[in-house]
């Protein structure tokens, strides 16, 4: 059994030199932290909620139970803030999907709660990568005077970012 713990909640997110703004995340940052696990891993995701209003999780393109698909209304019920919910699962495919919330999804996606899950094959085929780069593209409004990105713009985004940084936050640190 693999444990993790995801904890929604604000985050003061750069997205480069000179540009932050207050968004939410998962434990404290944008996008959340990757998930990764091997094909046939039971995992148990323990699941806080530290935002403001409800929330719940849903493993896109993750083949799982319905009562573990995170769709609140449907598959499941809203995780209350300051409630915790426990999502348990056996992995039953590999690739590389993602995770995000299905609670007001515009407002909650809108300001960065995403993340990658990357399920590794059991038995690969094949040459053996020597390095794996999960990357995650989103676009973002951040108006000009504000710390806060607007969660209700569908068209006129203003920023792109790769892995929730923009360029020269991009490059990978030297050392």
């Amino acid at each position: 059994m693999k444990v993790f713990h995801l904890i929604p909640g604000p985050a003061d997110h750069e997205f480069a030199p000179g540009l932050r703004a207050h968004c939410w995340g998962f434990n404290g940052q944008v996008h959340g932290p990757t998930i990764e696990a091997v094909e046939g891993d039971r995992l148990r995701i323990y699941v806080t909620n530290r935002l403001p209003e409800n929330t719940c999780i849903h493993w896109h393109g993750v083949l799982v139970p319905s009562g573990m698909d995170g769709v609140a209304g449907l598959s499941q019920k809203n995780i209350a803030p300051g409630e915790t919910y426990k999502y348990e699962f056996q992995l039953r495919q590999y690739g590389t999907y993602m995770y995000h919330s299905h609670s007001d999804e515009m407002t909650q996606m809108g300001l960065g709660m995403m993340g990658m899950f990357v399920i590794h094959p059991r038995n690969p085929v094949g040459p053996k990568p020597d390095r794996d780069f999960a990357l995650m593209l989103s676009e973002w409004r951040i108006d000009v005077g504000t710390m806060r990105p607007n969660p209700l713009e569908m068209t006129d985004f203003n920023v792109l970012t790769l892995n929730a940084r923009v360029f020269p936050g991009t490059r990978a640190p030297s050392g």
